[in-house]
């Protein structure tokens, strides 16, 4: 008879934890706090200040030719710097640029001057400045002014000689002054290029006028007047050249005599002047000399 073998029952896998179990298992677990960072606030950087703008620099205006000490300077220098013109500088007397009249005065001078001989321009000059003188007798020079010469007619203007174009030319100079485009303070505070730029806006005053103005006006020492015929005349003798020196070569013969251009350019003139009176008297020397064989 066969024994029956008797298997023990086996234990039943318990079914996994539904979800909610699970999730309440969970809720059991301790969990560590969290820590909380808090945050400083950190100042913020200033804002930093603009760069500081670059300082006004005062145009410097060199010393006119009639301080003190200034020509003979500017000889010094000629004489070092050019070994032609240091030997004109000692067969003549140095220049004398002696005070001048006020600036407005001086450029209406200028004006009245204009394309006349001298002899003429002296004329008219003093019936023009006549008509500026009151009924006391004053006035004069001290007389003119912008206002004054515009309440001049262009009748006036004409007995006095002037002719109309120059009376229209007057007018817009003392327009200039009466709009505060210009002044005698600020021509006189004004670099070189920009008192040229400046004035050459006047109607009847160019480039040669502006550097006459500069140089026997305001005593500027370092102007080359580079359209006058006698400082090209001057240079070309000076330096035994065929032609006249154009405006570019002119620059380039006397870029040695800044910062005194002017001084130089002074004795231009006179060397051609001393040509011109050595050409007078020779023809007189020659004929006496005949009369006495």
């Amino acid at each position: 008879m066969r024994k029956s073998i008797r298997i023990p029952p086996q234990p039943r896998s318990s079914p996994p934890p539904s979800a909610a179990a699970a999730s309440a298992a969970a809720s059991k677990i301790p969990l560590r706090p969290r820590k909380i960072r808090k945050l400083t606030s950190q100042p913020l950087d200033p804002p930093k200040p603009p760069p500081p703008s670059p300082p006004v620099i005062a145009p410097q205006i060199p010393k006119p030719l009639s301080s003190d000490g200034e020509i003979e300077l500017a000889l010094r220098h000629l004489r070092r710097s050019d070994p032609l013109l240091s030997a004109l500088i000692d067969t003549l007397q140095p220049p004398a640029f002696p005070s001048s009249a006020r600036p407005f005065l001086a450029l209406a001078r200028s004006i009245v001057y204009q394309q006349l001989a001298t002899k003429a321009a002296q004329t008219i000059h003093a019936r023009f400045l006549a008509l500026f003188v009151d009924g006391d007798g004053g006035g004069g020079d001290d007389g003119v002014s912008p206002d004054s010469l515009l309440a001049l007619t262009p009748q006036q203007l004409r007995q006095a000689g002037v002719s109309g174009r120059k009376a229209g030319y007057l007018r817009d100079l003392a327009e200039h002054y009466r709009s505060g485009a210009l002044s005698d303070a600020s021509i006189l505070e004004m670099e070189d290029e920009a008192l040229l730029s400046a004035l050459t806006r006047v109607k009847g005053i160019g480039v040669w006028s502006v550097h006459m103005f500069m140089m026997f006006s305001l005593h500027r020492p370092d102007v080359l007047p580079v359209g006058d015929l006698g400082v090209r005349k001057g240079l070309q003798a000076m330096h035994e050249l065929n032609e006249l020196p154009k405006p570019l070569e002119m620059e380039e013969l006397c870029e040695k005599w800044r910062p005194y251009r002017s001084v130089g350019s002074w004795y231009m003139w006179r060397l051609m002047e001393s040509k011109a009176a050595a050409a007078k008297a020779k023809p007189a020397s020659t004929s006496a000399s005949v009369e006495s064989r």
